[in-house]
């Protein structure tokens, strides 16, 4: 659909209507040589800039470019949250020195099936009273084809802490952190469960 041109009339009328209007904002300049800015709908009512920066083709932008926000690997995100337990006991048991006194293995489960066995799991073993619990999930396989969207390596590895992370787990978990190498290193978790009140 085409938009058709105003006429010379209704310019003429438009101009009318605009001299005898009232202006909402008296106080701020005004610019009658400037070019009107475009409307813009914004359902939240945040302010929004309408206009553009002046740019030739070819020049280089005045900023740098932002950085890319990749979410970082599991075992980076947990290597780096904050220490919530004793730290000698965090140490203890990520050079494998805590032997767990649960485990509860994931591997070769569907998501559907693995997430409320975990929930079970972590609810009987903290009512039972165990502190150091541990999470076996398999270091998963790599099932990229090599699409346009790339595909986690490791679906329940990279599932169970933020199942750990979210209610009814969150309130009895007091550290999640990936087991030593002889309980099962990248494809295990330590949880570490708070005490019973």
């Amino acid at each position: 659909m085409s938009r058709r041109r105003v006429r010379p009339d209704e310019l003429d009328l438009w101009h009318q209507v605009a001299r005898t209007a009232q202006r909402m904002r008296p106080e701020e300049p005004r610019s009658d040589d400037r070019a009107p800015e475009p409307m813009i709908r914004n359902p939240r009512n945040a302010p929004v800039q309408a206009r553009l920066e002046d740019f030739q083709i070819g020049a280089t932008s005045g900023r740098p470019s932002p950085a890319h926000d990749v979410l970082p690997a599991i075992s980076e995100r947990l290597a780096t949250a904050p220490v919530s337990m004793d730290k000698k006991a965090f140490q203890r048991m990520k050079r494998g020195k805590l032997v767990p006194e649960g485990k509860i293995d994931l591997h070769g489960m569907t998501m559907d099936r693995a997430h409320p066995a975990l929930t079970g799991f972590i609810l009987r073993s903290h009512a039972a009273g165990l502190r150091l619990v541990l999470v076996v999930t398999g270091k998963g396989k790599d099932r990229d084809t090599g699409g346009p969207i790339p595909v986690r390596h490791g679906v329940l590895r990279h599932n169970v802490p933020h199942w750990l992370r979210m209610p009814p787990l969150a309130p009895l978990v007091l550290q999640i952190t990936e087991a030593h190498l002889k309980h099962g290193g990248g494809g295990a978790y330590y949880v570490y469960l708070r005490r019973q009140r």
